[in-house]
């Protein structure tokens, strides 16, 4: 009875001080904005300007969000439930983008043309970097979905249309919704893509402040306000998501759902995904590849380079555990012991994730500073920053699978002799497999190219490709920058692969 107890007292008490660590950096931007006068804080935020920002960031956040669920569902459905030639081709094709970071397609697209540096241009660059986000859950729930729902709803007179938007759709939701608010999260605290297109909202100008101006309290009066904004996007999901739970025995039918025939639009079809495809990756590619070899300035510094991309391998590999395994508690509270604590529990764990890296870098430089001399300019922070900046990626991953695995199954495995331990890890881990490798591998693939905390927060002498590639690239030496680039892109390669092949394995 006392190992039981001590059990369901265990998860939740991880789980509140994993998210309480997660919000060190909240308290940090409350705590610096409050050390702002009233009259001074609302002078500050009347302004034209803060206007501006916040009508930037906002639209931005709008148009970003809804074409990365257009690309991602249009993508998905049409390489898993149409004729498509050479589909597991094209799949592989539309995760490539995972494997270019942001900055480093904004940095391909600004060295092409200028013509990027606009609304229109930022929200295209942006979405491209962040669609697939999108796409692998949605790829993943189409391959889960019993095709024999779709079949009942058509013999009870359904036309194809309605099939899709009463039976699919609701299906996806989850999926969507979990890649609509990564792409949300992302777009609020992106910076170096941003930057080099030009294009100014919170993010950049927290940035500035800190950089240039040298205000402290001004830069978290702006995170306080991206803070705000996190939240209504958590609320919109929450709202969106209800209360529905999703959890069934078994996998449904095993055969593949019915393809729908393309005919006459095969070809159409295939001219438009390797149009998007060229946008989404032959033009990043083939700039770094012109930049590589025609770039006055490029060098290929291998005693630079090698050790920058051992470090970045490292804290990929760590951080992406380590995340991992933060991210089991939080969701297995909110799933599995669903209340109004549990799931605010896990959505304040997102929270900080709207927050620019160099606000949770200087919160973590404060607290090392104070608290903990011990931790400052070390490795260990620099981890503990990755964990708390892309928790988000490894939540929404192991969610989406949780939500999948019945709780009877467990409970089956209690009345035939196992203990709680045994169930979980003779039952519910093999089935959690595939959401815990997705979710390591989402985080690596972020660690690897995170800027702003690794510039602030990394040990004297230690240089990853990111801050390599950016010293370069800031400074408009994009030959020199060329190299760091596409060794980013190459590192990120075999991550993208796994994430690929698991969206579409997870269903088998």
């Amino acid at each position: 009875m006392d190992t039981v107890r001590y059990g369901r007292w265990l998860v939740p008490a991880l789980a509140g001080a994993i998210v309480a660590a997660c919000l060190v950096p909240v308290g940090y931007v409350l705590w610096s904005a409050a050390s702002v006068g009233p009259d001074e804080a609302y002078d500050f935020l009347v302004r034209p300007r803060i206007g501006e920002l916040l009508w930037n960031t906002g639209r931005l956040m709008v148009g970003g969000v809804v074409l990365s669920v257009v690309f991602g569902v249009c993508g998905a459905w049409v390489v898993e439930r149409t004729s498509l030639p050479l589909a597991g081709w094209w799949h592989g094709a539309l995760c490539a983008p995972l494997a270019i970071p942001a900055f480093v397609n904004g940095y391909a697209w600004v060295a092409t043309t200028h013509a990027v540096q606009s609304y229109p241009g930022t929200v295209l660059v942006v979405s491209l970097s962040y669609y697939p986000l999108v796409y692998l859950p949605t790829v993943a729930a189409l391959r889960r979905l019993d095709p024999s729902l779709e079949e009942v709803a058509a013999a009870l007179g359904r036309r194809p249309r309605e099939v899709f938007t009463r039976v699919v759709l609701p299906a996806l939701a989850p999926a969507v919704l979990g890649g609509a608010l990564l792409v949300g999260l992302h777009l609020l605290a992106e910076y170096g893509a941003l930057q080099l297109l030009n294009y100014p909202t919170l993010t950049t100008a927290i940035l500035q402040q800190y950089g240039t101006a040298f205000n402290g309290p001004a830069a978290t009066l702006l995170a306080s306000v991206l803070l705000l904004a996190c939240l209504g996007l958590l609320a919109l999901e929450m709202l969106a998501r209800g209360p529905a739970h999703r959890a069934r025995v078994g996998s449904g039918t095993a055969r593949p759902a019915p393809r729908t025939r393309l005919g006459r639009w095969t070809a159409p079809v295939v001219l438009g995904l390797g149009f998007f495809v060229a946008l989404a990756v032959g033009l990043p590619a083939a700039s770094l590849v012109r930049w590589l070899v025609k770039g006055a300035s490029a060098e290929l510094d291998l005693a630079r380079m090698l050790p920058a991309a051992g470090t970045s391998i490292g804290l990929a590999a760590v951080a992406g555990l380590v995340a991992t395994a933060a991210a089991l508690p939080v969701v297995w509270q909110a799933v599995r012991r669903r209340s109004s604590w549990s799931l605010g529990v896990e959505r304040a764990a997102y929270t900080t994730s709207a927050l620019p890296g160099v606000v949770v870098a200087l919160a973590l430089v404060t607290v090392a500073i104070s608290w903990l001399p011990g931790l400052y300019q070390t490795l260990p922070l620099l981890v503990a920053a990755y964990v708390i900046l892309f928790l988000p990626r490894a939540l929404v991953a192991v969610r989406g699978v949780l939500e999948l695995v019945p709780p009877r199954l467990e409970e089956v495995a209690l009345t035939l002799g196992q203990s709680r331990a045994g169930a979980m890890r003779r039952v519910t881990l093999p089935l959690l497999l595939p959401g815990l490798v997705t979710a390591t591998a989402l985080v690596a693939l972020a660690v690897s190219t995170e800027l702003t905390a690794t510039l602030l927060l990394a040990p004297i002498g230690t240089t990853t490709l990111a801050t390599e590639f950016w010293s370069e690239a800031s400074a408009v030496a994009y030959g020199a920058a060329a190299p760091y680039a596409l060794a980013l892109v190459l590192l990120a390669v075999p991550a993208t692969v796994l994430l690929g092949r698991s969206s579409r394995g997870e269903a088998r």
